[in-house]
């Protein structure tokens, strides 16, 4: 071991008279005799102590590279299509980031109450509001004239709200409305959330986000699958979505091919 591992600071044996291990050393001699000693009490070999409710919460993101289900014959758009909202998203995204210090400042009215980010539901009723969350019917005189009531339709991202949310929030709430929109049908706040958030998420893509956008893209290509008519107010947001994800996120084993 000597040979292999030569000491480059080699020192004589310690006198222990004239060294005292606990008192603070004098000099660099005494101070590197210390550490020796120090060194030698230390064990082969060490065992971390972990505590097991500590392993309960996920370690790990598990991404999918599954791709989405092919689009029925003349469902899918065409790739000039898919490059126009390739450009115009990203100059929302540049808006986005210009004008954001500007709304981060500003106050938000008083019936604006932002859930906290760990408030799943609070977050859900907000971005959707009460009647879709709740699954409550409206009637018809209420689908003519839905008036303002936020608290019913759900607030619009509007900038001066989304400037306010950081990165850890946007995540959360898209991971909050995507798994909603597993289980329900698309509707145009939920589409109108979904594209605000993706404008605010920053690149390069953390991994729970990068699982996320896919997780989208692949809802997205299962509802157009199911669609009867491509008159279907839907399609062209789905499409967007889908379009969104696979090419301006460069997820292209995603992307819809003409």
């Amino acid at each position: 071991m000597e040979e292999l591992m030569p000491r480059l600071l080699p020192l004589e044996s310690c006198d222990t008279e004239e060294y005292n291990s606990n008192e603070p050393p004098r000099n660099p001699q005494e101070y590197l005799r210390q550490v020796q000693r120090e060194a030698s009490l230390c064990p082969d070999v060490v065992v971390a102590q972990i505590d097991p409710k500590k392993l309960k919460k996920k370690q790990s993101v598990n991404v999918s590279i599954t791709g989405c289900l092919a689009a029925p014959q003349g469902f899918s758009p065409s790739l000039k299509w898919q490059q126009q909202q390739v450009s115009k998203f990203s100059e929302v995204r540049q808006s986005v980031n210009k004008h954001r210090q500007h709304w981060k400042s500003q106050f938000l009215d008083d019936n604006v109450v932002m859930p906290k980010t760990e408030d799943e539901d609070g977050w859900k009723r907000f971005c959707l509001g009460e009647n879709v969350c709740l699954d409550i019917q409206l009637k018809e005189e209420d689908k003519v004239n839905p008036g303002l009531d936020y608290v019913k339709t759900g607030f619009p991202p509007f900038l001066s709200i989304v400037s306010k949310l950081n990165q850890s929030t946007i995540s959360a709430v898209l991971e909050y409305l995507i798994n909603w929109f597993e289980e329900r049908d698309f509707v145009p706040q939920l589409g109108r959330w979904l594209y605000a958030l993706l404008a605010c998420l920053e690149k390069p893509l953390l991994p729970e986000a990068h699982s996320l956008i896919r997780q989208l893209a692949r809802r997205c290509s299962a509802v157009r699958a199911n669609l009867e008519s491509k008159d279907d107010d839907r399609l062209s947001a789905l499409n967007l979505m889908i379009c969104i994800v696979a090419r301006y996120f460069e997820q292209n084993d995603l992307a819809d091919n003409e």
